[in-house]
């Protein structure tokens, strides 16, 4: 609100209550209160949408803490400096003068420096015999002194308002990748439901981010995005729960298991001595899922399986199967660590738990113990493959990671 012109320690000035108030409060600075000038201006600068100014603002306080000599602003010493409009415009980098005097009234209205005026209007310093200030007429820097830590908490919010938003938008970016990796692996493995208007969903969803996005609207869109991952993942495991309930007592299933053609007895030694089992000792095998994701997304999961396949190629599962029979010889994964997980977690599922554990060799020293490891957790229930999918997937998708 608009008070006038009233007269004032900074002199005969159109003011505004909220001016007045800032510049009371610059009177009352803490005795021996002191801060080092650049730091102020470093937090002014990160809070400078906070305070409501340009770079070009910054750029004039810059060139008035210039004229200051001391590196210190302190509550002992006069904040006075008082240079003309050219010297400004010359530290400044040659701002325009009209964009000057619009830059000098904008940090007066931020409340990060007040006028001082003299009778006349000009800035001068009147000194003493001596030489030393005696008193001066100019810009007030003592506000920065005064508000130094409003303006510190300022910057902090500032970058963590920043640093949020960058995790934001990355965690976007991944749940992203992720729903349209899912939803393009379900289209091409033909597993049943309505693809289409998943996809029109996502399509939407993605449509809605603005080009220049604040948090406000990332956190919504992302909360969407999560909740259809979600679904997806969801529908995927309701459609693999169907698979294995209708197959218990299918005879495709009884042939996949005990044929000669598809069973991974014909991928590996036959002999009980080359199992690795006790003669006499017959194995008992437990009902497990046949296939926990599409095989396309095992494969975009961990590529380096396909160099195994028939000319470097996958195309069914039993090709991943006998692949991965071939990786856990190279691997010196012993043949009945891996019909133990076959037996736990089903063939399809342990043949890609495999191309896993080839995709993240360079990091696990035993791949034998690793799988050993996996396999009772699968006996007891907690290990699932879909996560370790999901993170290869990311992580094959992310910057810089060359293709295999």
């Amino acid at each position: 609100m608009q008070v006038g012109s009233v007269t004032t320690p900074f002199g005969r000035r159109p003011m505004t209550l909220a001016l007045v108030k800032r510049q009371l409060n610059s009177a009352e600075i803490k005795p021996g209160k002191s801060v080092e000038k650049w730091k102020v201006f470093r937090d002014a600068s990160e809070a400078r949408a906070l305070l409501g100014i340009q770079d070009r603002a910054l750029a004039v306080l810059d060139a008035l803490l210039t004229f200051y000599p001391e590196a210190e602003l302190a509550q002992d010493r006069a904040m006075i400096v008082f240079p003309s409009n050219a010297q400004l415009s010359v530290r400044a980098h040659g701002i325009a003068g009209a964009t000057l005097r619009r830059q000098l009234a904008a940090l007066v209205n931020s409340g990060l420096i007040v006028r001082k005026d003299s009778a006349n209007g000009k800035r001068y310093a009147r000194k003493d015999r001596a030489g030393e200030v005696e008193d001066a007429y100019g810009f007030d820097l003592s506000p920065l002194l005064a508000r130094a830590e409003e303006l510190a908490q300022m910057a902090q919010q500032v970058a963590a308002d920043r640093a949020q938003f960058r995790r934001t938008k990355e965690t976007l970016t991944v749940c992203r990748r992720d729903v349209r990796k899912l939803i393009s692996a379900a289209m091409e493995e033909g597993v049943s439901g309505d693809w289409g208007a998943i996809e029109a969903m996502y399509v939407e969803l993605v449509g809605r981010i603005p080009r220049t996005p604040v948090i406000g609207d990332l956190v919504g869109i992302l909360d969407e995005m999560e909740m259809l991952r979600d679904e997806i993942l969801n529908l995927l495991e309701t459609q693999m729960n169907s698979e294995n309930m209708s197959s218990n007592d299918a005879p495709v299933e009884r042939h996949i298991q005990n044929s000669n053609t598809e069973s991974i007895h014909e991928l590996e030694p036959s002999s009980e001595k080359e199992q690795g089992a006790k003669p006499g000792v017959k194995r008992q095998p437990k009902h497990e899922p046949i296939k926990a994701f599409p095989l396309g997304m095992v494969l975009q999961a961990c590529p380096e399986i396909a160099m195994y396949g028939p000319d470097g190629a996958i195309s069914s599962w039993r090709e991943l199967m006998a692949a991965a029979v071939v990786v856990r010889s190279m691997l010196g994964v012993s043949p009945s660590a891996y019909q133990d997980a076959c037996d736990a977690m089903g063939p399809e599922n342990a043949a890609a738990t495999m191309a896993c554990i080839l995709e993240r060799a360079a990091h696990i020293n035993s791949a034998g113990g690793y799988l050993r490891n996996l396999t009772e957790k699968a006996r007891r229930g907690e290990f699932s493959l879909g996560p370790v999918l999901m993170a290869l997937m990311r992580a094959n998708s992310a910057p810089g990671r060359k293709a295999s």
